[in-house]
């Protein structure tokens, strides 16, 4: 498969989906509000970071419990210095039977009550936000990784496709495309700008195989005229979302996806990936999803 050369990065807009997922911005300048905003990003945090703070913070508690279990040195039966202090704390915010260990004072009394109390809510949070984490919805769509234009009933159009690796069925499924490039105003203010690509069939009652998406190219099209050249001198991308209601789930979930200029391919066509067992069961053949073939062949 032929592509085009990428020109350097400083030439090309920066991708606005990266690998399905939306591309951060840097954002300065935000308001104290942020710091409230704590439960988004635990949500959205990858999970290596998020056992990562999870494990610093049970650390950081259990040793401001053993500096106050060690302020009374005559407190806690059996202690003898600060890592004893940090295992007392340990097993008392896990609610784990005390061993040789025993809290005596009354001021230690009170600090394992305390710290009891934080066990159960500190408990209670984790496990909603584990369970928050692991029930959030999401799609496993696989888009092709090129897109084409070629010719289509005598017509240029603009074509990818898309598939359900679940192999179970998104209901009343719609596709939105949109069309990003930089555009210049008779002023002179160069701006990038979101125009949506009416397509042949937005909308599908059930997705369940494979569907190739397609946007005539006429005169009424933004990519009117377009070429492999223009594609570049004007920073394109092709900004895809797919949005359903998974059947298994209940739940609606989304897909993203997007194609720069050398992600575009011209006067090919996507090779089939659909068959038909013996019995009658329809294979959509992934291992093919993604390869195209000269429109002569």
């Amino acid at each position: 498969m032929n592509r085009k050369r990428r020109p350097p990065r400083a030439d090309r807009a920066p991708r606005t989906v990266e690998h399905g997922r939306p591309q951060r911005a840097l954002i300065k300048g935000q308001d104290r509000s942020r710091w409230t905003d704590v439960y988004h990003g635990v949500l959205t945090a990858p999970w290596w970071a998020f056992f990562a703070g999870t494990a610093f913070i049970f650390a950081a508690v259990n040793t401001v419990f053993a500096l106050l279990y060690r302020a009374d040195p005559r407190g806690i039966d059996h202690a003898r210095g600060f890592w004893d202090y940090f295992l007392f704390s340990v097993q008392t915010i896990g609610s784990a039977n005390y061993t040789v260990m025993l809290p005596r004072s009354i001021y230690a009394n009170v600090v394992v009550s305390v710290e009891a109390f934080f066990g159960i809510l500190n408990l209670a949070l984790v496990t909603g936000v584990v369970f928050a984490r692991f029930s959030r919805p999401f799609a496993r769509v696989v888009f092709s990784k090129v897109a084409l234009i070629t010719p289509f009933d005598g017509v240029p159009t603009l074509m990818f496709r898309a598939a359900n690796q679940r192999a179970n069925q998104i209901l009343d499924a719609a596709v939105t495309v949109s069309l990003a490039r930089q555009m210049g105003t008779k002023e002179g203010i160069v701006m990038r700008r979101f125009e949506e690509l009416s397509l042949v069939r937005a909308r599908t009652p059930l997705f369940a195989l494979s569907w190739t998406v397609m946007h005539v190219i006429d005169e009424a099209s933004p990519l009117h005229g377009v070429t492999s050249k223009s594609l570049y001198d004007s920073q394109i991308e092709i900004i895809v979302l797919l949005r359903g209601t998974d059947d298994t789930l209940a739940d609606i979930i989304y897909a993203r996806h997007s194609y720069m200029p050398d992600e575009i391919l011209w006067d090919r066509r996507f090779v089939d990936v659909l068959a038909l067992t013996p019995s009658g069961r329809r294979i959509v053949d992934l291992h093919r999803f993604h390869d195209t073939e000269p429109l002569s062949s």
